[in-house]
């Protein structure tokens, strides 16, 4: 069996191919009810620090050492490190989607942590 890693925004209808759902946004998305959000799972610590994501404040031009900040708290602080390993042991039985809601995407943090955790899964 394939297993998958996949992203989607919030704002998009969930669907049984998504697999295991899992917010990886350290704030509750606005506009959206918990029961139409049909999350098996919130890890606030999967998403970069206060002070990162305040400081990125979705710069393009701050991206590149965004990610590099961003995956040094991965590698480094231990709730984060937590929400990773609990990605991974979901991976290991199931599809999981990233579920974010950044408008952008290709500029956000789930792009990180999609490259972090699919290179730490294979």
């Amino acid at each position: 069996m394939d297993l998958e890693l996949k992203m989607k925004r919030i704002y998009e209808a969930p669907a049984e191919k998504d697999g295991f759902r899992i917010l990886v946004d350290r704030l509750w998305p606005r506009g959206v009810k918990k029961e139409a959000a049909q999350l098996d799972a919130w890890l606030k610590d999967s998403a970069p620090s206060p002070d990162l994501r305040k400081w990125f404040d979705h710069d393009p031009e701050k991206f590149t050492a965004f990610k590099e900040r961003y995956e040094e708290e991965m590698l480094t602080n231990p709730p984060t490190a937590a929400a990773v390993a609990e990605i991974l042991k979901q991976l290991e039985a199931t599809d999981v989607t990233l579920v974010y809601a950044a408008r952008d995407p290709e500029i956000n943090h789930v792009v990180v942590l999609w490259d972090f955790v699919e290179s730490q899964w294979k």
